[in-house]
């Protein structure tokens, strides 16, 4: 961690040069004032809501959709095989979509992180006592936000933040095991505080559930139980013990659409998308070829809630990723572009993700109430209805569509058999299928229902080996990620190497092995 970041976190000098981009400023009122109504912290909490995915607003109107872009698209979006880049950039010969990490853009998710999440949590933590209701919101903020940080690099600093300039190294398996601790507590407080209150809490700042602290309950629950099936390989016994909780909360997990965790705007609380910014403003991204091939193989009605219709022949088109000297002007309009408007809301998990979860947690450890098809066609029927989309009852029953066996390219229409690259399995499900072929069921239909979030999509690819996508048009940049294999992770940061260097280089043996490479598994990743 930047030695410079860090000092400013230790002073606990006010934010307030970061503030002009928010909806609050602390030099505008009186202390007295910032103790009523809980805008000491409130401002802090809605900085930490922008920050989980980098939202805002530019000084001239427009939005921040290149930090976003280098930050979430150019890692888990294009490595997940959601979207696919069409731009080129000049001022590098190397491009995360060929797996060939350019440095400003894998330094960037991190230091964000830390400057949008843990330093705004940090001036929470600082001003609140252990049990506040505000902490424990701030904690599951932290968790969700902090969980996709350490998914795309391995160990961070994270125990040891805020006390000192040169902050050590934790092990994931330790990150995790913290994750734990952390929303234990604070669905214990949460649920303390719910019993005994039916009044909205912190709503003014809450642009997620608008206050409502039963919701944040659900969530903090489903995040628990993202998080235990993400350990689930390497420790079998710690994801159930945490699976068993969040399943039988007495508060439960999200169940229906409008539990989903959704960032919503309003007229106090306004952002550029980034995902319109980047695809209708930018130009710079398109569906990608193995979102392509299972869509339009199943026929999946989903498709025009997810992407618009390419202008040169209104059907839906991907792009493959890791393309060479590819013309942009070209794919503009052959190509499909991401189905956002300017001021759509942005989505941190879909409901539809708890039942697929359930669907896993049944098959492999034998927790939930319901049979793992019940959990599977839930999840797809509960993507439908977040999605706006019709005919879940057909979909689900299609024994015989397939993803599509041949990719074709919609500028060159060159074709390219991808048949083996793919999960090549119907929707309807099996029930005499192997446990292997049902996970690999699960998986597909999962990864279609997490879209946009790439970043959860690329951690389940990696986990589970499912499931399979169209393999990079070109391996051929660097030597880290072995030919038709996917990428494994980031690089620790150039600027940690120079600001922090004891502690990153301590930090490459918690690894185990591989060294800091885009190849190198992280702790969970053992399954492929």
């Amino acid at each position: 961690m930047s030695s410079i970041m860090l000092a400013g976190i230790l002073s606990l000098s006010s934010c307030t040069d970061q503030f002009k981009n928010w909806n609050i400023n602390p030099n505008e009122v009186t202390p007295d004032q910032m103790q009523q109504d809980n805008l000491n912290t409130g401002a802090y909490f809605t900085q930490m809501l922008r920050g989980v995915f980098i939202v805002g607003k530019s000084a001239d109107g427009t939005g921040l959709g290149g930090e976003y872009q280098i930050t979430e698209v150019m890692t888990g979006d294009i490595f997940s095989g959601f979207v696919a880049n069409i731009n080129t950039f000049s001022y590098t010969t190397y491009h995360n979509d060929h797996y060939a990490l350019y440095k400003d853009w894998y330094n960037a998710a991190f230091k964000d992180a830390y400057t949008y999440i843990m330093q705004p949590w940090k001036s929470i933590a600082d001003v609140t006592e252990e049990t506040s209701p505000t902490r424990a919101l701030a904690n599951i903020v932290k968790v969700l936000g902090m969980s996709r940080i350490t998914d795309m690099y391995g160990p961070i600093p994270y125990s040891q933040f805020g006390t000192t300039t040169q902050v050590p190294y934790d092990s994931q398996k330790d990150i995790y095991y913290q994750f734990f601790d952390e929303l234990d507590d604070a669905i214990t407080i949460l649920t303390d505080y719910n019993n005994s209150n039916s009044s909205a809490y912190m709503e003014q700042y809450d642009y997620i559930y608008s206050g409502n602290v039963g919701k944040w309950i659900k969530f903090a629950n489903t995040l628990r139980l993202r998080l235990a099936m993400r350990v689930s390989f390497v420790d079998e016994a710690k994801a159930r013990l945490e699976a068993e909780k969040a399943i039988n909360h007495a508060s439960g997990l999200m169940t229906s659409a409008d539990d989903s965790a959704i960032l919503h705007q309003t007229t106090s609380f306004s952002f550029v998308n980034p995902l319109w910014e980047i695809s209708e403003s930018f130009q710079d991204i398109r569906m990608g070829a193995t979102m392509d091939c299972y869509l339009n193989g199943y026929n999946d009605p989903r498709v025009s809630s997810y992407f618009r219709s390419a202008s040169n022949d209104g059907k839906y088109h991907g792009v493959r990723n890791g393309m060479t000297n590819i013309s942009k002007d070209n794919y503009i309009a052959a190509a499909s572009g991401l189905n956002f408007n300017e001021n759509s809301n942005m989505q941190w998990m879909d409901a539809s993700e708890a039942y697929f979860l359930l669907a896993e947690a049944k098959l492999r450890l034998g927790l939930g109430s319901e049979t793992v098809q019940t959990y599977y066609e839930k999840g797809i029927q509960t993507s439908f209805q977040s999605k706006g989309a019709t005919g879940y009852d057909s979909y689900i029953a299609d024994n015989e569509s397939l993803p599509l066996e041949s990719y074709m390219d919609p500028v060159t229409n060159r074709s390219t058999n991808v048949k083996s690259y793919l999960s090549n399995l119907c929707v309807a499900w099996d029930d005499s299928a192997s446990d292997e072929v049902k996970l690999e069921r699960i998986m597909i239909q999962k990864w279609i229902a997490l879209y946009p979030d790439g970043q959860e999509a690329w951690s389940e690819m990696r986990r589970t080996g499912y499931p399979g996508f169209v393999r990079i048009a070109s391996y051929g940049y660097q030597s880290e990620v072995a030919e038709g294999e996917l990428i494994s992770r980031l690089k620790f940061p150039t600027t940690e190497y120079s600001d922090n260097s004891q502690n990153t280089q301590n930090a490459v043996s918690l690894l185990g092995g591989g060294g800091d490479s885009a190849g190198t598994r992280l702790w969970w990743d053992v399954r492929r």
